[in-house]
């Protein structure tokens, strides 16, 4: 019996260490032409089955009268949660097709998710703050990540393999994703570097007012009373 059970160990530890072996990382830098990084760019993978979609849920914040985060990427079926957490009142909407809806003035934490059940880019808006502007790309893919300030995207607990990539930025062209075309990941994992053409911000956005005096003394007010 010892022998049987001393077998059955060390099977169990080669199984685990098979299965750390395989659980590669993708590190993905993405720039521009001059080697910029560019940050809020999306990548998704397509590959191996077995790659999991992650929680089916996820918060885009309003902070600073801005949407936090900037890009919110998530896999179809995800519930939405859009908290304020400012002191003003917003009113958050998206016309895309991906998404329609409309929350009326509010503060705080709406008691109800959204769900996003349609892949694609959905474009939000503020009806009271015409410089905020947010988008939530809702992808089938089961992979994806969000690039940071310095373009970097890491993508970890991949089964080593063949995987499909595709590119979204709200500055590509016609807001279009693009081809990444396929990369072989091996056990060992794999850094990448992509490239992508953006187009200039639109010259007539409307910017968020310049901070004054009076408006910063009532914000401060205003957060003291609320404590």
């Amino acid at each position: 019996m010892a022998r049987i059970f001393q077998q059955f160990s060390l099977g169990a530890v080669l199984l685990s260490v098979q299965i750390v072996a395989v659980a590669a990382t993708l590190e993905v830098s993405v720039r521009q032409a001059d080697g910029t990084p560019i940050n809020d760019a999306v990548v998704t993978l397509q590959g191996p089955v077995g790659a999991a979609a992650g929680a089916l849920k996820a918060d885009m914040d309003q902070r600073g009268q801005q949407f936090a985060p900037h890009v919110l990427a998530v896999h179809t079926g995800t519930q939405i949660r859009f908290p304020n957490s400012d002191n003003i009142r917003h009113q958050v909407y998206s016309f895309s097709t991906a998404k329609r809806f409309e929350l009326r003035l509010y503060e705080g934490t709406p008691a109800d998710p959204l769900l996003f059940d349609k892949p694609g880019v959905v474009v939000l808006g503020c009806n009271i703050h015409d410089w905020m502007l947010g988008y939530v790309y809702v992808t089938d893919d089961p992979r994806f990540g969000v690039s940071d300030a310095a373009g970097h995207v890491s993508l970890d607990g991949l089964p080593a393999g063949a995987y499909h990539v595709t590119l979204w930025h709200p500055q590509l062209a016609d807001m279009q994703p693009l081809d990444g075309g396929t990369l072989n990941v091996p056990a060992t994992g794999l850094r990448h570097e992509v490239r992508l053409a953006l187009e200039p911000r639109p010259s007539d956005l409307p910017s968020a007012p310049a901070p004054t005096a009076f408006g910063d003394a009532f914000n401060r007010a205003a957060r003291e009373t609320a404590q």
